[in-house]
């Protein structure tokens, strides 16, 4: 088992990672039913707050919420492969990916306002409309 690597400045120790393995129903012939292939890997997340502020840490309980199990762990699981190291390494790799996902800070949104064209294209717009809509009104009263 290996590290898990999120940046080049944060890292998170194989020791807070467990794997457990079952079988999978994926490809693999007469061997899927003798051979426990399919890797689910957890990461302790009350273990990594010593790795990680506590507001990153509540950004991830937050954007991995349906990951997360009843005692505090994100799960992932793979059974693509038919090795239990593949699949090991592929969970591994998710894992990852949906941290680093988790941790990323929103943006700050940038306040701007509308130029003057899109201003004067806007009441253009509602003018026609309001032509449009007065021209009903006439022309069921004249018949």
């Amino acid at each position: 088992m290996r590290d898990l690597i999120l940046s080049p400045a944060l890292t998170l120790p194989a020791r807070l990672l467990s794997v457990t393995f079952s079988r999978s129903g994926g490809p693999g012939g007469q061997n899927v039913n003798k051979v426990a292939t399919k890797a689910d890997v957890r990461l302790d997340l009350a273990g990594a707050a010593g790795f990680l502020p506590a507001e990153d840490l509540e950004r991830l309980r937050a954007a991995l919420g349906a990951r997360i199990d009843a005692e505090g762990r994100v799960q992932v699981v793979s059974s693509r492969y038919r090795e239990q190291a593949r699949n090991v390494e592929d969970a591994l790799a998710r894992m990852e990916d949906l941290l680093r996902q988790g941790l990323q800070r929103p943006r700050k949104r940038k306040r701007t306002r509308p130029s003057a064209g899109s201003r004067e294209r806007r009441l253009g717009a509602k003018k026609h409309r309001s032509r449009i809509k007065q021209m009903r009104g006439r022309g069921a009263a004249e018949d």
